[in-house]
């Protein structure tokens, strides 16, 4: 959710006539995220947001666009995407596949509570069971041999210390598969900042265009990792607690997922550790980003190597 690609006021307008949701307004670049290129489009219908993938190209969209409409229709708290008069979700625009989706209420929460933790797990279960009924697939792009591919290429450029942990936690996953637990359609980017909160209830859960086909016990691992990390880098027990009680009132882990969650914990911890480094090492160029520091990854996979309780 970056500005890579400039779109102005009267390419946008043109592009927007094949929508049906009224006179473009104003449109303003979101300078948040990694990937895409994100903007605010408000018309005299309401507030929508655009979004131009930078590395996604347009056949390779119907995965996404598709989920998240069958979500949505599934009560899954989730942006709808806007089909245009062609009856299509995507199109280009400025020379980059494009598509429109809802503009949801609520906001992002920097510190969350509890109750909030409590209130994604429970919507994150519910989007896991809303997603059985999806038909369309999509391996994990970014899965083990992704992670362990990137690392390969990046440990000449870190710090030994760094780069020998690294290394350790990458043979130790390489020990461990997770072939046998439950799989299904999984977010597997649910931080913080792709979650718009109103008090404690979930308004929506945003930027699908990392989900794919994985194991579930992954998603709520990522989600977790993030939503109880404390101000200080540690994970929040209480936090961490909430999180599973409210996933777990909806769909309760199997006894092969419990034995699996330390291990899993730390693969979640790897994936986002590998992907910082690779943003910190081979930036993208962009109007308006940022990139986000892979030592607090580092961190969390560093305390479950420590950690002997594990909230369940």
């Amino acid at each position: 959710m970056s500005v890579y690609t400039s779109v102005g006021e009267a390419e946008l307008a043109a592009w927007l006539t094949r929508y049906s949701i009224g006179q473009l307004k104003s449109l303003k670049g979101i300078a948040a995220g990694i990937t895409n290129t994100n903007y605010f489009v408000d018309t005299t219908h309401g507030r929508y947001v655009l979004t131009l993938f930078e590395v996604l190209a347009l056949d390779e969209l119907p995965y996404y666009l598709e989920l998240m409409s069958h979500l949505a229709r599934h009560g899954v708290a989730c942006p709808a995407p806007i089909a245009d008069s062609t009856d299509s979700y995507a199109s280009l625009l400025a020379g980059k596949p494009a598509c429109l989706v809802t503009c949801l209420t609520g906001s992002e929460v920097g510190a969350p509570s509890s109750a909030q933790c409590q209130a994604v797990g429970e919507m994150l279960a519910a989007m896991h069971e809303a997603g059985n009924t999806f038909p369309k697939r999509m391996d994990n792009p970014r899965g083990p041999a992704w992670w362990s591919a990137t690392a390969a290429g990046l440990y000449g450029e870190m710090d030994a210390s760094d780069a020998a942990s690294l290394h350790e936690e990458v043979a130790f996953q390489e020990r461990y598969r997770f072939a046998h637990l439950p799989t299904g359609v999984v977010h597997a980017d649910l931080f913080r900042d792709n979650v718009l909160l109103d008090g404690e209830r979930v308004a929506g859960f945003i930027d699908f265009y990392y989900a794919c086909n994985d194991v579930l016990l992954y998603d709520v691992a990522i989600a977790l990792n993030d939503w109880a990390r404390g101000e200080d880098g540690n994970i929040d027990d209480d936090k961490a607690r909430a999180l599973l009680a409210g996933y777990q009132s909806v769909r309760p882990l199997t006894g092969d997922e419990r034995a699996a969650w330390p291990s899993m914990l730390r693969a979640a911890g790897l994936r986002f550790w590998v992907s910082r480094l690779l943003d910190f090492y081979r930036p993208q160029a962009g109007e308006m980003t940022y990139t986000k520091d892979p030592k607090v990854f580092q961190k969390v996979v560093e305390e479950h190597r420590a950690r002997s309780d594990f909230w369940l």
